[in-house]
């Protein structure tokens, strides 16, 4: 598990990097919003995106209206954010539910 200061660092920098992407990209489609270290992206005819970041278990967590509810943990090897049961990236999985609402974003 990682050390929460390296975590805290890790998350919030992924955080902070996907909320101005979202915003550059998408500036008249979605309400992007930050604040404390809870990145909110509303986008009409989607819904609500949530991502923060869950201490106790050292893990983003992001709530999707396509996808639902999921967790991330941090690969040290890969320098990814990998999906606790398996799944894509995060940055994998949320390029991808952007790219469907029409938003093309690099998030890595």
């Amino acid at each position: 598990m990682l050390e929460e200061s390296r975590f805290v660092r890790l998350a919030s920098g992924f955080i902070d990097r996907a909320a101005e992407a979202i915003e550059d990209a998408a500036a008249d489609r979605a309400e992007v919003d930050l604040q404390g270290g809870i990145l909110t992206v509303a986008i009409e005819g989607v819904g609500q995106y949530v991502l923060n970041r869950h201490g106790p278990m050292r893990q983003l967590w992001l709530s999707s209206p396509r996808s639902g509810a999921s967790h991330y943990d941090y690969d040290q090897a890969s320098g990814r954010w990998r999906d606790s049961r398996g799944g894509p990236d995060l940055a994998s999985r949320w390029r991808e539910e952007l790219a469907a609402a029409g938003i093309a974003v690099a998030l890595d």
